[in-house]
């Protein structure tokens, strides 16, 4: 079993929330992107908190510098999560993971652009790094790039820290990524793209939950295909 993340990544802040309202439902954790946490500020943090008392919510800061520092605002005003770039320098992750354990929450450390997956894992899972983020990022998707061979990677590594999988993850290939070693499955567009965002949310969820046909949302949608 995983759970489902839908990645909010619009800059508007009232679309932001008019699109958590419909899925938050039907996901786990809400994540508020790095281009929508930049755009809106802390301020969209606290107003999905307080809309949003049953789900986690992730802030994807991609924290470069100064990580306990930047991180302990977004923690202190509601934040379950909170992402550090693999690539910072190793004092910034271990601000980043200090800062999360002072208040009971968790740091996500995101490899994308990580030369050194395998290196910088073992390292940032010894530390006490929460999450380990495989992060196909969008203009690399653009180039033709998937999670799947990173996420082997990171999951054969088999260091009990929870893994994150984002990078064009939609229902059609959610049970692979559950079943290679995902603990918590990363949809965006699959969610925001679809006519019927809700559903769409629900019916990876559905899979992400262990079912292996999207629910009676994925049985709807073959017996009339």
């Amino acid at each position: 079993m995983a759970q489902t993340q839908m990645a909010l990544d619009s800059l508007d802040f009232d679309a932001t929330v008019a699109l958590a309202t419909k899925v938050a439902p039907h996901v786990d954790i809400l994540e508020i992107g790095t281009p929508c946490i930049k755009h809106n500020g802390i301020k969209l943090l606290q107003t999905l908190r307080a809309k949003f008392p049953n789900n986690k919510i992730l802030v994807d800061l991609k924290t470069m510098d100064a990580g306990y520092y930047e991180a302990e605002p977004f923690f202190k005003a509601g934040a379950d999560i909170v992402t550090v770039l693999g690539t910072s320098d190793i004092g910034t992750i271990k601000g980043v993971i200090d800062v999360a354990n002072k208040y009971g929450k968790k740091a996500q450390v995101d490899l994308i652009n990580v030369a050194d997956k395998k290196a910088r894992t073992q390292e940032v899972a010894k530390l006490g790094a929460h999450i380990i983020g495989v992060h196909t990022g969008l203009d690399q998707q653009a180039a033709g790039q998937t999670p799947f061979a990173d996420l082997a990677l990171v999951a054969g590594l088999n260091l009990g820290v929870d893994i994150s999988v984002a990078g064009g993850v939609k229902a059609a290939t959610a049970a692979q990524v559950r079943d290679a070693g995902a603990t918590i499955i990363v949809a965006g567009a699959a969610i925001y793209g679809a006519a019927d965002p809700a559903a769409a949310a629900a019916e990876i969820t559905a899979i992400a939950h262990g079912g292996s046909t999207g629910g009676l949302f994925g049985f709807i949608k073959k017996l009339f295909s």
